[in-house]
């Protein structure tokens, strides 16, 4: 069982309308709602591709409740805490207005506090006894400290157990003072933290925190560095439909490809598949496991050297 982690989830909602002007009453035509956040996308993907996950997440209100409904529709296991307020929506706008077209708007959601936290982090100890690995994703409730997942990596590493962290900011960099198994982190991300353009010097640089590094760079494709090989992977994919969530389907797909014991290049190639499966229909952070089959001979595998 892989764990899918998601402290922050969200009610992903595409919005349609024809203008937006500013002062004026903006009247949205119709609404598309998916349970969202980077680790229920994860959890979505894996459980799609027919891979056992169950999904630890903060819950709130009755978007929350809505959220893990859709959730345990399509088969997963969900628990966690439960807080006050309501689980964030996060609104894509849809509309003919180039300028507007896929602009994103995202509430702030609830609070979590601190005996809340300790109830996260001790479901978070009790369920990863189960699981052959963890992927914690995306950011936390207000309130959270800052040290939320370096704790749980640490948690993770006393257990013998791998974790793949796909975070930004303090929490990134707070885990990686400490070191832990998998990185997934797009290239600005990489450039903040080490300063570098080139993704094979930055890959080099984090390689000395974590054992497997998967840098992305949008249309350039993946860069994976792992058990002492470096893949590039790349897939070309005839009409984008979507992009969002892509990156989290890609995570999904490296945690499936570790958890089943495959090949660095076997990685590189269903982390690619998965993220651009995802690209291919309008359902937000969602994929099709007929399309990452489709997907999955099609990937280019190539490996580079850091030299």
């Amino acid at each position: 069982m892989i764990l899918s982690v998601c402290p922050n989830p969200s009610v992903d909602t595409y919005a349609w309308l024809n203008t937006m002007e500013l002062g004026v009453a903006n009247r949205i035509t119709k609404l598309q709602e998916f349970a969202g956040g980077k680790g229920v996308h994860v959890a979505m993907a894996l459980n799609e591709f027919g891979a056992k996950t169950d999904l630890l997440g903060s819950w709130a209100g009755h978007s929350g409740k809505w959220i893990r409904e859709f959730c345990e529709e399509l088969g997963m296991k969900s628990f966690g805490p439960e807080l006050a307020g309501a689980n964030r929506k996060c609104y894509t706008f849809l509309s003919e207005d180039e300028d507007l077209h896929h602009t994103e708007l995202l509430e702030p959601g609830p609070e979590l506090n601190e005996g809340q936290y300790l109830a996260f982090i001790k479901n978070f100890s009790e369920h990863l006894d189960n699981a052959g690995l963890a992927v914690l994703s995306g950011s936390w409730p207000k309130g959270s400290p800052a040290f939320a997942y370096a704790e749980m990596t640490a948690i993770a590493e006393e257990k013998g157990k791998k974790v793949i962290l796909d975070c930004s900011g303090i929490q990134l960099a707070n885990a990686l003072e400490r070191g832990f198994f998998g990185l997934h982190l797009n290239e600005h991300e990489a450039k903040e933290l080490c300063g570098k353009d080139d993704p094979l010097e930055a890959m080099q640089v984090l390689s000395e925190k974590v054992d497997l590094v998967a840098l992305t760079r949008g249309k350039e494709g993946l860069y994976l560095g792992y058990l002492g090989k470096i893949i590039h992977a790349n897939v070309v994919i005839d009409k984008v439909v979507s992009t969002v969530g892509s990156g989290d389907c890609l995570t999904a797909g490296i945690a499936y490809g570790v958890n089943q014991g495959l090949s660095v290049e076997e990685i590189a190639r269903h982390g690619v598949a998965f993220g651009a499966a995802n690209c291919l229909r309008k359902d937000l952070g969602m994929l099709y496991s007929s399309d990452v089959e489709a997907l999955l001979p099609k990937v280019s595998i190539k490996e580079l050297s850091y030299a």
